[in-house]
């Protein structure tokens, strides 16, 4: 165990170490209440990377029978949230135990991931064929629909931004994929007509008419925007931003985190929050690059993809440019299922990344 430790990966402790302070830190000016419970939440996911860090997981990828275990439990997790769940923020997304509240649509992403690592890993090179993008397909879609009954519009797109992303990276034809894209035309104009609630046409026909309903809709993207237009190079100080500091700015821990941080320091800590973010991204491409099983590989581009469309649709919503669907930044918004569900990942991940040392 001391050598695993001394052979961890110290540069993707410390990246990650880096996103805890600058989410600690903007937790603390935006939400006070919610600081220690994030910092609890750190600390258990570190113990989470580390424990995990020590396991050597290219075996446990051939036991086909726990990978469609944890699917399968994840599957029946999210049934029932259909039965048990409350409805918080217009969702039955989240089993409560007592003072604590579990999102398993988190850890529906982890399990997927991990099952579509499994399945592309032994079939990449028979990606063209229909049985192969159907199965993929069942995969993503039992747990995304279940997300969407609930309903939870931002994890389900990112469940299927994880599919089509594995889908790229083993070489799907061109053809196959344009297809896919005139049967997700038809499928958005359905889901228009049948399954969005009002408040999401609502979120939509702001998100296409900026000037819509500022007191509704879209009051939250435009004090975000103000948070961040107002901001300059160096900021208002911290605890000293008013949007973020007089309750204009709504969400400011979670779906709005990345505005409250800019608007107290700057374009320039929003610019070295970016950095430090693309930098890990960075760091695991190449700990997956450097690895010398399929596996090992996809997991590591697996949680990029992931990361990357959690990462792409909030900054998105927080500029304007894509609509408020409650997805957050990895690593930076409050949230334990989010941040423990990632730990999970990242252990994997730090695991592939010691062994490759030897």
């Amino acid at each position: 165990m001391i050598i695993l430790f001394k052979r961890q990966d110290w540069v993707l402790n410390a990246l990650i170490l880096a996103l805890a302070f600058f989410s600690l830190t903007t937790i603390f000016s935006a939400e006070r209440s919610s600081f220690f419970s994030q910092l609890i939440w750190f600390i258990i996911a570190f113990l989470i990377i580390f424990s995990l860090s020590q396991i050597d997981w290219q075996p446990i990828a051939n036991y086909k029978w726990m990978i469609f275990g944890f699917y399968f439990f994840t599957v029946v997790l999210l049934l029932s949230t259909l039965v048990f769940a409350p409805f918080i923020r217009q969702s039955r997304g989240w089993l409560v135990f007592g003072p604590f509240q579990f999102q398993p649509s988190e850890l529906a992403k982890v399990s997927l991931l991990i099952l579509l690592t499994y399945f592309f890993a032994k079939r990449h090179i028979g990606i063209a064929h229909l049985k192969t993008l159907v199965i993929s397909f069942v995969y993503f879609f039992i747990p995304g629909l279940i997300i969407l009954i609930q309903p939870d519009w931002g994890s389900a797109l990112v469940l299927f931004g994880l599919w089509i992303g594995f889908l790229l990276i083993s070489g799907i034809r061109w053809r196959h994929l344009l297809i896919g894209a005139a049967l997700l035309v038809i499928l958005g104009f359905a889901s228009w007509s049948f399954l969005f609630a009002d408040y999401q046409k609502e979120r939509i026909i702001g998100f296409l008419e900026p000037s819509y309903d500022p007191l509704g809709v879209n009051y939250s993207v435009i004090q975000s925007k103000i948070a961040i237009g107002s901001a300059g190079i160096f900021g208002k100080g911290f605890m000293q931003g008013t949007q973020t500091q007089l309750g204009f700015l709504t969400e400011s821990s979670t779906d709005f985190i990345f505005a409250a941080l800019v608007e107290e320091w700057g374009f320039l800590g929003g610019f070295f929050l970016l950095l430090v973010f693309l930098i890990l991204i960075f760091k695991i491409i190449r700990i997956g690059l450097n690895s010398n099983n399929n596996f090992s590989q996809l997991i590591c581009l697996g949680t990029v993809i992931l990361f990357l469309m959690e990462f792409i649709i909030n900054i998105g919503s927080n500029i304007g440019l894509l609509p408020v669907v409650g997805v957050t930044f990895p690593l930076f918004s409050y949230g334990g299922s989010s941040l423990l569900t990632k730990a999970i990942l990242l252990g994997i991940i730090q695991s592939i990344a010691v062994r490759n040392k030897f």
